[in-house]
């Protein structure tokens, strides 16, 4: 019996939904990240970053988080417009920081990437992606979202904030391509308020 949690049934019609990822989903996936990076991400991520992005390199990356997940809690959601892998989400379960203690709410998910490829923007496959993962995550028992979002991205917090969600006042900042990237975490309650 698979352990993960039974996929939520979601309304819409049948040309526009959210499905598991499957293997033959992976070099989709991995096209969506890098047009979505080089288009909408060009004044968020370093040049460097950009330049030296590796299709094959993330196309294997993401066959194995699809098909050999670390935990059950683990997944990666596609978002499907007409047939066609427009968008995508992965998560699970959220690391602490140094120092940091586990949220009094209870366990929580990470939404580490959620990506739409911008000509499809605007058309519901983020929120139905969102939803999606806040349903899965309600499923493993988790009872907070939280996600690390480039303090540049403006467009990613929009979205976020207009979802309800809010930064929790986490901050850290990664090497990306040998440039600082500053990071906020924003974070929402599962069936409740931020």
């Amino acid at each position: 019996m698979d352990p993960r949690p039974a996929f939520p049934r979601l309304t819409g019609t049948a040309d526009v939904s959210v499905r598991p990822a499957v293997a033959a989903d992976a070099a989709e996936v991995a096209r969506v990240q890098g047009d979505t990076w080089r288009t909408a991400y060009a004044d968020v991520l370093p040049p460097a970053a950009l330049e030296g992005w590796d299709a094959a390199a993330a196309e294997a990356a993401w066959r194995a988080a699809i098909t050999a997940p670390p935990t059950a809690a683990h997944g990666v959601l596609v978002a499907l417009d007409d047939g066609r892998v427009v968008g995508f989400a992965a998560f699970g379960p959220a690391e602490l920081s140094d120092g940091e203690q586990p949220h009094p709410a209870g366990p929580t998910t990470e939404l580490a990437v959620l990506l739409v490829e911008p000509r499809w923007g605007r058309r519901g496959h983020g929120s139905r992606l969102l939803a999606a993962v806040a349903d899965l995550a309600a499923g493993t028992g988790a009872a907070r979202l939280t996600a690390w979002v480039p303090e540049a991205d403006r467009v990613t917090a929009g979205f976020l904030e207009s979802a309800g969600w809010d930064r929790d006042g986490r901050a850290r900042t990664l090497d990306a391509a040998g440039v600082p990237l500053r990071e906020v975490r924003w974070h929402t309650l599962l069936g409740g308020d931020a």
